[in-house]
């Protein structure tokens, strides 16, 4: 198993039970797959888009967003599945999963 880390964009404007229901989600497809998280975390509540003038979203233009930071121990194999699940969810914006490279001291 690999060490990743996602970045979740999540709409701004869910209410509290919306919002821990899509933390939730993220979190059960990482297990679904056979995945451990080893920390989750609010990174960044309504914080300002970057492309304010091209604001990202469906029907409706945001310029805020919730950021949802997620560490995660998984499968390589996995992380395709995940990824198909997360872009099919209408509450996240964007997401963003990278590998950790472990770092050894030299």
């Amino acid at each position: 198993m690999k060490k990743y880390e996602a970045m979740f964009i999540v709409k701004p404007d869910l209410k509290e039970e919306e919002r821990n229901s899509v933390m939730k989600a993220v979190k059960d497809q990482i297990i679904k797959h056979q995945g451990v998280v080893s920390q989750d975390q609010i990174w960044a509540e309504r914080r300002k888009l970057a492309y304010d003038l091209f604001p990202i979203g469906g029907g409706v233009r945001y310029k805020e967003a919730l950021y949802y930071l997620v560490n995660f121990d998984a499968d390589p194999a996995s992380i395709t599945a995940i990824k198909s699940v997360y872009g099919l969810n209408e509450q996240i914006l964007r997401y963003l999963i990278v590998r950790v490279e472990d770092t050894k001291p030299v």
